[in-house]
């Protein structure tokens, strides 16, 4: 009996030493390959789209997964992931990634600025030009120089911004303090602008994929839309309102009703915009929830429309580039919410250095023969001072609408 015992306890020895070797070589193994990871960078962009497989040089084996590093914010990411080894070994690995912000704020240029003596502060001066952030919500911008906002005369200043991971912006320019002089009657009496033609537009830019149409609010006065029609007016969109101020009250278009009511009657497709001054989500909800109210009793073929573009007072809303475009992404998942498809509306300036234009439905404005916007669009504001019959009060936006 002793024997069996001692045999059984033998056995049993030989077994944990086997077990206690093979972990240690494994063990060993293992961290002779994961020194073999080596990273191209250990820095990268904020919002940039990185996956593991980007910053990695050499490997002595195969990813087996591929995680996105969380770019949203600054600092210090701990990413882990599993690779293969030559030898099959599965490797748990950790690197941690420092997100960057190398972009400084987007300032307007003022070239010249003028204001009257006394009529502004050294604050309030501050707050007058655009000025923004791609991730800091709060930049400080600021003129900097000598002026003396009280006293007549002609300052060289420059405008600037700095964010807070302390990258600068400079535009010098020329601040004008000056008493406004009276312009004179021959001044006054402007000629009327060029204006472009609904049929001019048509012949050149119709085509098998693309529609012709336009977009109106209150501006455009009385319409005769048997005529829009006449004219071969493909599609409208039509301010349903706007935001009065920041925080303000929603203002329903002087014209939005009869507008509607006009273009459901000839038939032609129907989109809305609205202009929006939303800081913030509950605002953008409290928009689309007022927008469905009034659109509901009637016939909307086309996107509902978020046009933001308060830009003059940008500095007033403290929010980063990143956390204005989740405005606009909030608008459009509350718009498909009822089953109605979103879209954007902006400036091919804006688009290019504010918008995150990702995965949204674009609407261009760029006034030009051919644009340059190398991003998709699915409709093109060619020009504001279109001229179509059934529209003779004032001139009006034309559009080009894309077709798939």
């Amino acid at each position: 009996m002793k024997k069996i015992i001692m045999l059984t306890f033998s056995i049993i020895f030989l077994l944990l030493i086997s077990l206690a070797g093979y972990y240690c070589y494994k063990t060993h193994r293992i961290k002779h390959a994961t020194k073999l990871v080596e990273l191209k960078t250990s820095e990268v962009e904020v919002f940039t789209k990185k996956k593991v497989k980007d910053i990695i040089q050499n490997m002595n084996g195969t990813l087996m997964t591929n995680p996105t590093i969380d770019t949203t914010t600054v600092g210090i990411q701990e990413v882990t992931f599993q690779y293969k080894t030559d030898n099959n070994i599965i490797v748990p690995y950790t690197i941690h990634v420092n997100v960057v912000d190398n972009t400084p704020p987007l300032i307007s240029y003022p070239g010249t600025y003028r204001v009257e003596p006394n009529s502004i502060t050294r604050k309030e001066l501050n707050k007058q030009f655009f000025c923004g952030d791609n991730y800091d919500d709060h930049p400080k911008c600021f003129v900097e120089g000598e002026y003396n906002l009280k006293k007549e005369g002609e300052y060289k200043v420059s405008l600037k911004g700095i964010d807070s991971s302390h990258n600068t912006s400079k535009n010098p320019f020329l601040l004008v303090v000056k008493k406004e002089e009276k312009i004179s009657k021959k001044e006054e009496n402007i000629s009327e602008a060029k204006t472009i033609s609904f049929e001019e537009i048509k012949k050149k830019y119709k085509k098998k994929n693309t529609k012709i149409g336009i977009d109106i609010s209150y501006w455009q006065g009385n319409i005769n839309f048997k005529k829009l029609k006449k004219s071969n007016v493909e599609f409208a969109y039509i301010r349903v309102g706007r935001r009065e101020e920041i925080h303000g009250k929603l203002i329903e278009d002087d014209k939005f009703e009869e507008y509607i009511k006009g273009l459901n009657k000839v038939k032609i497709p129907v989109g809305v915009y609205f202009y929006s001054k939303a800081s913030n989500i509950e605002e953008i909800k409290e928009e689309v929830k007022w927008i469905l109210k009034r659109i509901k009793k009637h016939q909307v073929d086309l996107e509902i429309v978020m046009d933001w573009e308060n830009w003059d007072h940008y500095q007033d809303y403290q929010l980063s580039f990143y956390h204005l475009s989740k405005l606009s992404d909030a608008f459009t998942k509350e718009v498909e919410k009822k089953d109605y498809t979103g879209m954007l509306y902006s400036s091919k300036y804006y688009l290019e250095t504010v918008w995150n234009p990702e995965h949204k439905k674009i609407w261009l404005a760029h006034y030009t023969d051919k644009t340059d916007y190398n991003q998709n669009f699915k409709v093109w504001q060619i020009c504001n001072n279109g001229k179509v019959p059934g529209i003779e009060e004032n001139q009006v936006d034309i559009d080009i609408r894309y077709e798939s």
